[in-house]
This record gives C-alpha cells, structure tokens and sequence, in this order.
C-alpha cells in the first residue's frame, strides 16, 4: 500500500522523528504532511517518502483539513502513547 492523502504517518528520520502527521498533498516521492501547530495545513512539511512510515489509520473524506481539527485528531497519537510510557 502507498502513502495516500489523508493518511496518517510517523516521521523515522530527522529532528521530527517518532511524531504522527497527517498527509495533506502528495508530489512524486515527497509528500507533504502537517501536524496543525509546528507545521499547519498552509504551509506543511515537505518530506521524503523514505523517511516516513505508513500506518492504516485514515481521516474520513468529509474531514475539514483546519488546523484544529488536525491538532486534535493527532493529539491521541502524539501525546497518548507518551503519557502512558511514563507509567511503567
């Protein structure tokens, strides 16, 4: 399966390594991701194919890509799974 628009991805390379983001545009091998707060919908994060990796997770057609709405769907992948890291 490839990476499709409106899929979630984690970053494995580079300073954003381990962060879920959402897939906004895709142009060749690169894609284009956001986050909705470092990295918004208006200007997203160029990013090799290769350095990212898929997961099966998709934001439904009629979701409204605003920064908020993408901010708060990635909140429980972001941040959740820190959270309970901290209690074993």
């Amino acid at each position: 399966m490839d990476i499709l628009k409106g899929m979630v991805v984690r970053s494995i390379k580079g300073h954003d390594k381990e962060r879920f983001y959402l897939v906004i545009n895709i142009e060749n091998d690169y894609v284009f991701i956001s986050d909705g707060k470092t990295r918004r919908s208006e200007k997203p994060k160029k990013k090799n194919v290769k350095h990212l990796s898929k997961t099966n997770i998709f934001v439904d057609k009629t979701f409204i890509y605003t920064n908020k709405k993408i901010r708060q769907f990635l909140w429980r992948y972001n941040y959740v799974e820190e959270m309970s890291n901290l209690d074993e």
